[in-house]
């Protein structure tokens, strides 16, 4: 009944997911003003819309055949696995089929994303600290502004859609009683928005064999997640003959020279796009709930702090931070939210000297100047990624579409917009849809024979 009623008291009223709901479109919309009027700026009057990637245009190619064509493809008739989200292309298919693509329903997925995912994170902080009960939804609010959170909104890629996803695996660890089932079908469809979902097993198997009836709890957790990732590996295996897309094995190719660089290189370069921002001032807050976790036993935030070291050494090591670390963004969410618990546990308690309270107050007032600001700098950031990739990428692949011969044989290393906008044959650099490469993507002389 405790439980119950905690839970219950913990839940939102309309008003708070009204503020919520509104926040989320008025950040996303004025990343996309900016864009917008940065593209107008450069006499880009065509389409004054665009997205900060060119990987976007992957997914929504693919979407695009999937809806009109019936087909898993990017090259019409070649089916390949390519789309390293299958879920978040698919449904980027619904656009299509209703006539939203490829802008209005992507940008509506990207805020209602935007907007879930402030919500879980509101409604995990009341329930995770029982004496947080504002009446304005602070910490959501936090998250419908934070800006990696809204250039993610507005970039037409998958990372909110994965971001929310382990966001919910992780929340509903900390849960006395988590549900294993459920916990098995959400990390598998992690999965399905991108392969490094597989390392949530880490943070759930570790937490599940601690706590009672571990024997029933861990095959709960596997019927769950057996059946999402079977059939994920059977969709992969259909198309290429691999478990995985053809992205996950391109990219171990293409950035070898990143994975010779020094490991503290690599660490301090990914840990400077992960802190900048407010997530730096947030870092006391997370050590704080950190140690209260350490003392309260708290298993299922341990495991979760574990899997983000884990996860970010992971990238540090493959990856590079491109893109303000984008690969990255899908942790951020747990770390802000640590942060702002720490933080809210710090401001609860009652202090009697002047000194600690002028602390408190500097502390908060840092937290809010460095939110604000960053919403400024995140849509500056945002618009001029766009106008790169409309400039550079989309104005090329409509050159290319307009002024070359319909037998020439394109090849190239970012394929996006060359797909959704041209439609001459195409030999893919990178090993995407053309994973024949792989083996010698980083051999120019072969590349070139090819």
């Amino acid at each position: 009944m405790a439980t119950a009623s905690m839970k219950s008291s913990a839940d939102l009223d309309r008003r708070a997911l009204l503020i919520l709901a509104a926040a989320s479109a008025f950040s996303l919309g004025l990343y996309l003003a900016a864009s917008a009027f940065t593209l107008r700026h450069l006499d880009r009057l065509d389409v004054p819309l665009g997205f900060p990637l060119d990987d976007s245009w992957i997914h929504l190619t693919y979407a695009r055949n999937l809806a009109l064509r019936g087909e898993w493809a990017f090259l019409p008739g070649v089916p390949s696995a390519g789309s390293t989200a299958p879920l978040w292309s698919a449904l980027l298919a619904i656009g299509f089929l209703i006539r939203l693509a490829p802008y209005a329903w992507t940008y509506f997925l990207g805020g209602l994303l935007l907007f879930a995912l402030a919500t879980l994170a509101e409604i995990s902080a009341r329930r995770l600290l029982a004496s947080y009960r504002p009446r304005v939804p602070l910490i959501g609010l936090f998250f419908a502004f934070e800006w990696h959170l809204v250039w993610s909104a507005g970039s037409g890629m998958e990372t909110l859609l994965h971001a929310s996803l382990v966001t919910m695996v992780l929340v509903l660890l900390t849960d006395p009683s988590p549900r294993p089932l459920t916990l098995g079908l959400l990390a598998a469809l992690s999965v399905w928005a991108r392969p490094d979902g597989l390392t949530l097993l880490g943070p759930a198997l570790l937490t599940l064999s601690l706590r009672e009836r571990r024997v029933s709890s861990l095959t709960r957790f596997f019927i769950g997640f057996g059946f999402l990732f079977g059939l994920y590996l059977l969709f992969n295996l259909t198309l290429s003959g691999h478990p995985f897309p053809n992205t996950f094995y391109a990219k171990q190719a293409e950035y070898a020279a990143w994975q010779a660089k020094p490991l503290l290189e690599k660490l301090g370069l990914t840990s400077l796009q992960i802190f900048t921002g407010p997530s730096l001032v947030l870092l006391p807050g997370v050590i704080i709930w950190l140690v209260k976790s350490v003392r309260e036993r708290a298993w299922g935030t341990l495991a979760g702090m574990l899997w983000f070291a884990g996860y970010v050494l992971l990238y540090a090591l493959r990856l590079p931070p491109y893109q303000h670390g984008r690969y990255l963004m899908p942790a951020m969410p747990m770390l802000l939210l640590w942060g702002l618990l720490g933080a809210a546990r710090t401001f609860e308690k009652t202090a009697t000297r002047p000194m600690v309270r002028l602390m408190r107050v500097a502390w908060a007032a840092v937290i809010v100047c460095v939110s604000v600001g960053f919403v400024g700098l995140g849509a500056k950031s945002y618009a001029q990624d766009v106008a790169l990739i409309e400039s550079e990428m989309v104005a090329t692949a409509k050159w290319v579409d307009a002024n070359l011969p319909p037998d020439a044989l394109v090849a190239a290393h970012d394929i996006g917009a060359l797909g959704y906008f041209d439609h001459h044959p195409l030999i893919d650099l990178a090993g995407l849809v053309s994973p024949e490469v792989i083996p010698f993507l980083r051999d120019e002389a072969r590349i070139a024979d090819y």
